[in-house]
């Protein structure tokens, strides 16, 4: 009766358990990553305190407008690696969750499977 509540635990509430730990995985990586506000803010400048309005002769206007532009230029790069690294991180937890749901169904097995091995004297060819 112990396996059979445990197998039903394992096909039922467990597999749906499974599932929002993975999901909230998701929501977590997605929420740390923020891509909204990665693409909204995508050309803001990088960190530049001193970015208000600039008065003064041509020369002073100039300068202003290189160094935001250039402030923006590296607030774009940032961020676009920043999105690429969190893309990348994404499809990898993906990739992760999605092989570790399939799996869940047949992990009751792996313990007969091994038992089974060691009885015909099956050894991993690495070792």
């Amino acid at each position: 009766m112990f396996i059979v509540g445990i197998l039903s635990w394992w096909y039922t509430a467990g597999w749906r358990a499974k599932l929002l730990v993975e999901k909230e995985r998701m929501a977590s990586l997605l929420d740390y990553f923020s891509f909204g506000l990665l693409l909204k803010t995508l050309f803001s400048p990088f960190r530049q305190i001193s970015a208000g309005k600039v008065q003064g002769s041509i020369g002073v206007l100039w300068h202003a407008f290189v160094d935001r532009l250039i402030s923006r230029c590296i607030g774009a790069i940032v961020r676009t690696i920043v999105l690429l690294a969190g893309l990348v991180a994404v499809c990898v937890v993906g990739l992760v969750s999605l092989i570790s749901l399939l799996l869940w169904p047949v992990v009751p097995f792996f313990p007969f499977v091994g038992a089974i091995a060691a009885l015909i004297g099956w050894t991993p060819s690495w070792i």
